[in-house]
């Protein structure tokens, strides 16, 4: 039985679901060079997505859609080979404790293959929900567990998933504030006020350059007595509640000369000890009744928050999945369907199930040649320049993980300055380093198992020294783990470098333009002009 699921707006893209395993999700950013973010342009996408695969439109059984818009119904308008289409989806989230979350929302219109289909739409919180726990081991062990939703639009909500019975419990908020206020109360502080966009705009690509740019000022104590007396008196369940909080705050910054690195490390804090105190609470009170717990939804990208709650000691297992944001929507409708027609809650899949590299050819001035990994390894050790990596399928998600990667030694602390250069990135932006897995607990505090460079890690003394280019002004590193059954060609790669170095770590960053999804292809990686070396699936490009 094959399950397509769509989400059609920010962050578009498709998956296919055969019986139980993930056959591909592809996202729209991450053909064309497209931009971050970018909607699905048109149906015919979903059917090109099939089509790589060998599927047909007429060979999928259920098409679902990821809800959207209003509080009973939305609309989203798409188009079909050029023709505007209007489809009926499901909610953004519920509307009310007692709602049930896994009910479907019946749809007629959608157009594919040239022929008029039915689809279902899930609420957009509820895909996000089963995208996580579906994808999580919890699942695969038929384990009840603890699920909070954070995503942009939401307050953050507290479910239990109770496995035998197939039900998933709403218990509600666990504080009131929306998940875009870390992007929008950080767009009225220097460096991220822009002069004429308006405080009131989110930017999705903010929440990140955030978590960086704290590393670059100090907690105050008495901001964090102000955000709470700020919560506690202005409060109100509107969108506007962000501008007035934000407002009110950037006041007290102004009157008491506070510099604005200050009040974003302040308020990162504050929303952590919020975030890891109010779980807490609201795990107590509905009877601790499981040790697993998943965190989803675009804020569960905070590696630091992540971190927060994992130390707490509140569960024994944390799970956040790589597609956790709204990339993992069209999988969470997929998985949705999936447990509707089948009863199975365990999706079986890999990181690396996006679109192939394209091997094309590149631009006029670049030869090309079979290059071995040992080959590879030793062009890293000995030249100390960094190379675009693009081996087979693309990783799910925002993070690149040894696929779509610029990888280069990370000996040099100047390193990480060059490879934000080529980026065009912000100085105070971190590179992250990748490291065989056994090795990571010699290096990294806690250093364990992180293939997915979703937690926090502390570079242990003396490899602060050793390796300086993946050390975060504060400390930290933002670290990937692989093993042998994650990536069997990163992997060996790390084992020839450390063969010539001594040392089990390199430097990775996504590779791809500015503003855009990982490169696609060849052409594009050498078009770029970024770097001198361009690897692609045991072939050498090099000017």
């Amino acid at each position: 039985m094959l399950f397509c699921g769509m989400k059609l707006t920010h962050d578009g893209s498709v998956a296919l679901i055969q019986d139980d395993t993930l056959v591909f999700s592809y996202e729209v950013e991450k053909f064309n060079n497209n931009k971050r973010y970018s909607e699905i342009p048109d149906l015919t996408f979903v059917e090109e997505a099939l089509a790589l695969n060998g599927y047909t439109a007429a060979d999928v059984d259920h098409y679902t859609i990821d809800g959207w818009a209003g509080l009973k119904t939305g609309e989203v308008t798409t188009r079909y080979r050029g023709e505007e289409l209007a489809l009926t989806v499901a909610p953004y989230r519920e509307a009310a404790l007692s709602a049930n979350s896994l009910l479907p929302y019946p749809g007629k219109g959608l157009k594919l293959g040239g022929t008029e289909r039915e689809y279902t739409s899930y609420l957009h919180s509820t895909t996000h929900l089963l995208s996580t726990y579906c994808a999580s081991p919890f699942a695969e062990r038929g384990e009840d567990a603890y699920l909070l939703v954070y995503d942009g639009g939401m307050y953050p909500r507290l479910y239990f998933f109770n496995y035998k019975q197939g039900t998933m419990e709403n218990l509600g908020p666990v504080f009131m504030l929306i998940g875009n206020i870390y992007s929008l109360f950080a767009l009225h502080f220097e460096p991220f006020f822009q002069e004429g966009r308006g405080p009131r705009i989110d930017d999705l690509s903010v929440a990140g350059k955030v978590m960086a740019y704290i590393a670059t000022g100090r907690v105050r104590e008495e901001l964090l007595g102000c955000f709470e007396r700020t919560y506690r008196e202005h409060f109100s369940p509107s969108m506007e509640f962000n501008w007035i909080f934000s407002r009110e705050i950037k006041r007290f910054v102004d009157e008491h000369h506070i510099p604005h690195a200050d009040a974003l490390a302040s308020f990162h804090l504050y929303m952590e000890r919020l975030l890891v105190d109010s779980i807490t609470a609201a795990v107590r009170k509905h009877g601790n009744r499981s040790r697993n717990f998943c965190f989803i939804g675009g804020c569960s990208l905070n590696i630091k928050w992540n971190s927060a709650i994992r130390s707490s000691g509140i569960f024994d297992e944390v799970f956040v999945s790589p597609f956790t944001n709204d990339t993992g929507s069209a999988i969470g409708a997929a998985c949705c369907e999936m447990y509707r027609q089948t009863g199975n809650l365990h999706l079986k899949w890999s990181v690396y199930s996006g679109p192939s590299a394209v091997r094309n050819d590149p631009p006029e001035g670049w030869s090309q040649k079979a290059f071995s990994i040992p080959e590879l390894a030793r062009l890293l050790h000995d030249t100390n320049e960094p190379v675009v990596v693009l081996n087979g399928r693309a990783e799910l998600g925002p993070r690149a993980l040894g696929n779509r990667s610029i990888l280069a030694t990370a000996i040099q602390p100047e390193m990480k300055d060059r490879l934000n250069a080529i980026k065009k990135r912000e100085s105070y932006r971190p590179v992250s380093p990748i490291c065989m897995e056994e090795r990571a607990p010699l290096i990294f505090e806690p250093g364990t198992r992180d293939p997915y460079m979703l937690f926090d890690h502390m570079l242990r003394e003396p490899w602060s020294e050793r390796i300086p280019a993946i050390r975060h002004l504060d400390g930290s590193a933002r670290l990937q783990t692989v093993s042998r059954d994650d990536n069997p060609v990163i992997y060996d790669l790390l084992c020839e470098y450390e063969k010539l170095s001594g040392i089990p770590v390199l430097c990775n960053t996504s590779a791809n333009l500015l503003g855009s999804g990982f490169f696609p292809d060849v052409r594009s990686a050498t078009e770029w002009n970024g770097t001198g070396y361009v690897w692609c699936d045991g072939t050498l490009y090099y000017k």
